[in-house]
C-alpha cells in the first residue's frame, strides 16, 4: 500500500472504511450477516450500535430495505436470521442511479437520444 492510499484510508471514509473503523470492528464488532451486494453488517456486544462495511463504493442506496431497517433498529432480528417475506408485486432492490447513464429521463428530456416532440409547450418570442 502506498503512502497516498494509507493517508486516504486514515482520514477519509469514501475510499472504504477508515483504519479507525477497521480497528473498532476488529475489537468490538460481531459479524451479523452479509447482503447480496457483498456489504458486511456488524453490531457490538450489547447491540447498541450497528454498522455496515460497504463492498466497494460507499453509497447508502446500496443497502436493501430489510438491512436498512435492521441498521436503524426497526427490526430486532437481522435479515440473515429472519428474512423478510416479500410480496409478489415488489421489485428487487436497486441502488440509486442518479448521475449515471441509467438514471430516469422523461420522454421530453434532452438526455434521450430521440426526445419526444412536445405539443404542450410553445416557445416565447418577443414581438
Amino acid at each position: 500500500m502506498g503512502i497516498k492510499n494509507f493517508i486516504l484510508r486514515l482520514f477519509t471514509w469514501w475510499h472504504g472504511s477508515t483504519l479507525g473503523t477497521q480497528y473498532f470492528t476488529a475489537r468490538k464488532g460481531k459479524k451479523v450477516g452479509e447482503d447480496e451486494a457483498g456489504n458486511v453488517f456488524y453490531r457490538n456486544a450489547d447491540d447498541s450500535r450497528r454498522w455496515v462495511i460497504f463492498n466497494g463504493e460507499v453509497e447508502a442506496s446500496k443497502i436493501s430495505p430489510d438491512w436498512h431497517g435492521w441498521l436503524h433498529h426497526t427490526y430486532a432480528d437481522s435479515p440473515a436470521d429472519r428474512p423478510l417475506t416479500h410480496k409478489p408485486w415488489e421489485k428487487p432492490h436497486e441502488e440509486n442511479h442518479t448521475g449515471t447513464a441509467l438514471a430516469y429521463a422523461p420522454a421530453g428530456s434532452i438526455r434521450r437520444a430521440q426526445p419526444a416532440r412536445r405539443t404542450d409547450y410553445e416557445a416565447w418570442s418577443p414581438e
